[in-house]
This record gives C-alpha cells, structure tokens and sequence, in this order.
C-alpha cells in the first residue's frame, strides 16, 4: 500500500509500474518540441511571403507608366500628374513604400487603392467570394480524390486501378479554362442545366448556388487528377509496410485494411498534396472567375495591374498568402503529429 499511497501524496497518478510520470514528462517533451517545430514554420513561412511581396511591389513598379499616369483623366496637365504622384507617395523610393505598408500590415491596413479607396474595403466582399469558390472546390477535391485513390488501391493492378489512373493523367494536365469552356459546351450550351454566368445579389455574392456547380468542377477537375494520383501513389507505398501485410494475412476485410492500416499512414503525403493544390485553385480561380463572370478577386486583380496599383496587388497576395500559409501549417502539423506518433 506504501507505493501507491507514496504516489498519490507526490501528485502523480497511481502506476502499478511507476511509469506514470515518465510517460506525463515524455508528452510534454513532445508536444514542446512540436510547438517549437510549428512556430519555426510558420517564422520561415511568413518570411518567405514577405519575400513574396517585396518582389511584387517591385514588379509593379518595373511595369511601364506609373499609377499615377494610369488612372489620370482624359486632359490632366504635367503639374496634375505630379500631384496626383505626390498624393500616391510615388515621389518616394520603392523601398520606403514598402516599408510603410508592411508596418501598417499586421494592424490589418492593406494601404490605399490609387482611386483613394482602402484596399480592405474593396477587397472585403470580392476575397470571401473567392475564398467560397476556392473552398468549395478543395472539399470537392478531397471528397472525390480520396474516393478514386481508395477505390484504385482496393484492386491494385485491376480495370478500375488502371481507369482510375489512366483517367486521372489525362485531367490533371488540362488547364482550367479548357475545362471551364467544356463544361460551360456541355452543361449550359447543350443541356441547358446549369448557368453560364453568375448574376450577384444586393450583397454582391452568386445569387443563386446552381452558379457556383460549373466554376468549382472548373477548377477541381485538374486537382482531382493530380490529388488521386498522389492518394493511390501514397496508399501504395503504405502497403508494403509490415503491420498492412500482417493484417492481411490476419483475414481482415480490405476495407478495414485500408481505413484502419493503409490511410493512417498516408495521410501525411495525402494532406500535403492537398495542401499544395489550395495554392494552385486559388491562382487557377482569377481565371475561371473570367470565364463565368464571377464576383471574385480576379476582376480586381486584373482592374490593379492595369492600374500599376501596387497596394491592391499586393493586399491580394497577402492575403491570399495568408490563407495558403495557414493551409500550409495544417499539412505541416499532420505530418509532425504522425511522425511523432511513429516515433
């Protein structure tokens, strides 16, 4: 009675073994080592994206004309110019511009459009719309890649592995708008079921959700060949690990084999192509919002580059940045988890 007693009045949980507190100090270890893992990511990430934005407040300005020449009215004399350009701040160096706004940055002040509107403003409705869209496709991206992948490995070698993978090839390498103008041909042209365009409420998003159906397939169908062929290529290389084979020579079904032994394994491969393909639905979005003349950021985007407005191009890069950086964060944190757990 003397050891449990001792235990107890110590502060650690009874352990007929006494390796309680060893096992409490080993979790906090590891759970502190992923937290530093984690806050070094996300340091390298959001450097890597400051980066990102110095390059792009540089590439506005290497572009022919200036903002202020750009948006100047039909008649605006030399000495207009120049006080529009004093106005704008573009009678100072880039790099002090810069600067200014990544200091003002983290308040969430994205500068001033070179029409005198606040860029979070004018990217306050547009930006969540595109977020929907690019949102929606990833959930129909991961819904449909795991259910091919899956269905692919139950059979490996079999008709519907190869379809599977054949057909995946072939999507993955058409670009959006090929696939936007096929869908567009088929199900708004020749059957008439889906909308061509999207129309916008007083609120400025898609009136209506059958809008949404053409542009998120748009955009999804070539991250839906890329992610099946990094989930059948994940879930093959798991089956060659020890504990698969040694469940399959156990008997168990093979749909248990592969939701409990096969998937856990390859989630972190699975997460990170996914990951990877936020950053490829959000850049592919400014061109299907073109095509189906969606309330996107696409319109502004291409409004800011004929404009030289660097403030606005780089409010959408930041925060399209921020969105992928923290997508980016998840996949990283999958990973580490499963590390550690395999450790």
């Amino acid at each position: 009675m003397a050891g449990p007693l001792k235990g107890a009045a110590d502060g650690w949980p009874a352990s007929p073994d006494g390796r309680a507190a060893p096992a409490a100090a080993g979790r906090a270890s590891r759970a502190a080592a992923l937290a530093l893992r984690l806050a070094g990511l996300l340091a390298r990430r959001a450097l890597l994206l400051a980066v990102l934005l110095a390059l792009v407040f540089g590439a506005v300005e290497l572009l022919p004309g200036d903002t202020a020449s750009a948006t100047a009215e039909r008649g605006e004399s030399a000495a207009d110019l120049a006080a529009r350009r004093r106005m704008l701040g573009l009678d100072e160096p880039v790099f002090e511009r810069f600067v200014d706004w990544m200091a003002a940055l983290p308040t969430g002040d994205l500068g001033t459009s070179a029409r005198g509107e606040p860029v979070a403003s004018l990217l306050g409705t547009p930006f969540p719309n595109t977020l929907l869209l690019g949102g929606l496709a990833l959930l129909v991206t991961v819904a449909l890649s795991l259910a091919l992948g899956c269905w692919a490995a139950l059979r490996p070698g079999g008709p519907v592995d190869r379809m599977v993978s054949g057909a995946a090839t072939a999507v993955l390498a058409l670009p959006e708008f090929v696939v936007a103008v096929a869908l567009v041909l088929v199900f708004s042209q020749w059957t008439g079921w889906l909308p061509a365009v999207t129309l916008t409420d007083a609120s400025g998003t898609p009136a209506s959700w059958d809008m949404l159906v053409l542009p998120v397939f748009a955009l999804a169908v070539p991250q839906i060949g890329w992610n099946t062929r990094i989930v059948r290529a994940a879930l093959a290389d798991e089956a060659t690990a020890p504990h698969v084979a040694s469940a399959v020579v156990d008997g168990l079904p093979r749909h248990r084999v592969l939701t409990h032994h096969l998937l856990p394994g390859a989630l972190p491969a699975v997460a990170t192509g996914f990951a990877t393909s936020t950053g490829m639905l959000l850049g592919g979005a400014v061109v299907v919002e073109t095509i189906f003349n969606y309330p996107g950021i696409g319109s502004v985007l291409a409004g800011a580059v004929t404009d030289r407005d660097g403030p606005v191009i780089a409010g959408v890069v930041a925060l399209t940045g921020a969105v992928i950086t923290g997508v980016l964060l998840l996949a990283d944190l999958i990973r580490a988890k499963s590390s550690g757990g395999r450790a």
